[in-house]
């Protein structure tokens, strides 16, 4: 394969410019904004279950509450039945109103650990309102930083996307300049090869795979036409030879 000097030099621009390609496509997937992000919505996601958690456990509890309330409103109606019984004097007999004065007192008893338990359930109910609260404090606090999180990524995107745009504009400029089959290989020596299709030799190594070319393949080189397409021995991209080859 041949390719004049200059064609091989506009080559090694375009690997230039799909290195850079390259480059930003690894930015744009390993922006911290992305993994901040991922943290934040984990964080996040723990947060709404912890809430889900709290909002049952505060629904069942205000579901005791009420149950409970309705047992102190029983005994208490109860209690001001056999009161008013006990008050209204009708009541001669001795066992009746020995009767009557200990179902009051049972009653009384009843409602004070009715009363009780109700407490208890108030009290943890105010714990886990306390608990809610503090949970959805949490939850806009993260919802703040995975905004601003957010608004750095959208930020450096834009700016990645600004400079992929520009490098594509350079390289749709140089690929129709560059003959069929030298691009053809180009690019599939980029594949096989971290990318990397052409390679300048530099003071006698190739920028490819950085390594130093036996004298052999030196000489090979320096006695190849300038129009030949020729390949590196070691990592066999495309080495173009320039100035500064040491040849």
């Amino acid at each position: 394969m041949k390719a004049d000097p200059a064609t091989q030099l506009r080559l090694l621009d375009m690997q230039a410019i799909d290195s850079s390609l390259d480059r930003l496509a690894v930015r744009r997937r390993n922006l911290p904004e992305h993994a901040e992000i991922d943290k934040l919505d984990a964080q996040l996601a723990a947060l709404n279950d912890d809430l889900v958690r709290v909002s049952t456990q505060l629904r069942d509890l205000n579901r005791s509450q009420k149950k409970l309330d309705n047992e102190v409103d029983l005994v208490r109606s109860r209690t001001a039945r056999d009161r008013k019984r006990l008050d209204s004097g009708q009541i001669t007999s001795a066992r009746e109103l020995e009767n009557l004065q200990a179902e009051i007192a049972s009653l009384t008893r009843r409602q004070g650990v009715l009363e009780d338990e109700l407490l208890e359930l108030m009290e943890a109910a105010e714990g886990l309102e306390a608990r809610a609260g503090a949970i959805t404090a949490d939850q806009e606090r993260l919802e703040a930083e995975r905004a601003a999180s957010a608004g750095g990524r959208d930020a450096a995107l834009t700016e990645i996307d600004s400079e992929v745009a520009a490098r594509r504009a350079e390289r749709e400029a140089i690929a129709p300049t560059l003959p069929a089959d030298l691009v053809a290989l180009y690019e599939r020596l980029r594949a096989s090869s971290a990318g990397v299709g052409a390679a300048k030799l530099v003071r006698r190594s190739c920028e490819g795979c950085h390594l130093e070319l036996s004298g052999a393949d030196l000489r090979d080189l320096a006695a190849a036409p300038a129009d030949a397409v020729v390949r590196c021995e070691e990592c066999r991209r495309i080495l173009v030879r320039t100035v500064e080859s040491g040849l």
